[in-house]
């Protein structure tokens, strides 16, 4: 299998003197990666997803030339047979696992069976088949929301397990942290380092925009682009529009991603963002303004707010070395445009809970 080709290039304003307008040769030139060899074989599982895609993209343009990817018709991740085989057909050197079933509010509280069972065996399959095949390296992607509801804001690598979990992710969180102490538990035994990285909440080119089961941000694009086109007077918000969130350009994660697979002796869990928060309706505001969508923004308290607050600790990652270089401003910028293009040559993702 051979590496995938993408149409849409990222590229931003060399003009914009604001944080995170960058040229993409910022986030790729000059970069070494003293673990990493653009000779190695590396398989990226979910490559088709908004964060998969990112990784092969920043592969692709550091020169690798040994990336491995695999659609769900050719590797079904549940498939503990099948996984064995394709792990055992193509050895790699390094993994990057960020396959998964995803998805908000509504379908985490609609389809929590699915969300434990199917993050939970593609994960267990993946991780233990790396092992078995040689694979030294393996990263696997979590995300912030499998800490625990009201721990200590901001939220510390060690707050994992302190308490109980938010009930509207709990299936997908208790899901993420088995596999994550399953890549500590194979670090400890068998000396691979195998270890994980837990990035806030994502967006970029390339997320999933379908209507019901999407995360926030992708949803509040689209929904405000909807508005502006149909001339609707109001968006009415899930919640009270309180929460306060914290948002991570992917391309920014892929950069931190290679980063830390370039470390010799990483921590086995890793929390990566930008230690800026804003509120969910604050949020929606500045999206409108991006869409160009100018009509009043309600909220509805009758709805699940989510975690109250969720701003990620980054003293480990930062320590590395690695620091974000998009503001949330300039990357929804990137995002809306992103966004059109998508829906311009009909390659926008609108599927309900995709394995990525």
């Amino acid at each position: 299998m051979g590496c995938v080709k993408f149409l849409l290039a990222v590229r931003h304003c060399p003009s914009c003197g604001e944080r995170g307008v960058v040229m993409r040769d910022d986030l790729t030139a000059g970069k070494t990666d003293p673990m990493l060899s653009p000779d190695q074989t590396i398989y990226v599982a979910g490559h088709r997803g908004l964060v998969g895609a990112a990784v092969v993209r920043l592969l692709q343009e550091r020169g690798f030339h040994n990336i491995v990817v695999a659609s769900h018709a050719e590797l079904d991740l549940l498939n503990q047979s099948a996984v064995t085989r394709f792990f055992e057909s193509t050895r790699p050197d390094v993994v990057v696992f960020a396959a998964g079933k995803v998805g908000g509010i509504h379908a985490n509280q609609s389809y929590p069976a699915e969300f434990i069972y199917e993050n939970l065996t593609m994960g267990t399959n993946a991780i233990h088949a790396a092992w078995r095949s040689g694979t030294k390296r393996l990263m696997y992607l979590g995300s912030t929301c499998i800490y625990p509801r009201m721990a200590p804001q901001p939220l510390q690598e060690e707050s994992l397990l302190s308490s109980p979990l938010e009930p509207t992710n709990e299936a997908y969180a208790v899901a993420k942290i088995a596999n994550v102490k399953l890549c500590q538990f194979y670090r400890r035994q068998y000396g691979v380092t195998f270890h994980s990285v837990m990035p806030t909440n994502l967006y970029g080119p390339g997320d999933n925009y379908h209507p019901e089961e999407s995360h926030v941000l992708p949803a509040l694009i689209r929904r405000f682009h909807e508005a502006k086109l149909a001339k609707q007077s109001q968006v009415t918000l899930w919640g009270t529009g309180t929460p306060l969130r914290e948002f991570l350009h992917v391309d920014d994660l892929a950069a931190a991603i290679l980063h830390l697979l370039g470390i010799e002796n990483p921590p086995d869990l890793i929390n990566v963002g930008t230690g800026e928060e804003i509120s969910i309706l604050e949020l929606a505001s500045l999206v409108a303004e991006i869409v160009g969508y100018s009509g009043k923004i309600v909220t509805d308290p009758s709805r699940p707010d989510g975690t109250p607050r969720k701003l990620a600790d980054l003293s480990r990652v930062l320590a590395t070395g690695w620091t974000p270089v998009f503001s949330l401003k300039a990357g929804l910028i990137n995002t809306y445009k992103a966004f059109l293009h998508e829906q311009q040559h009909q390659i926008q993702r609108v599927s309900p809970g995709e394995h990525g």
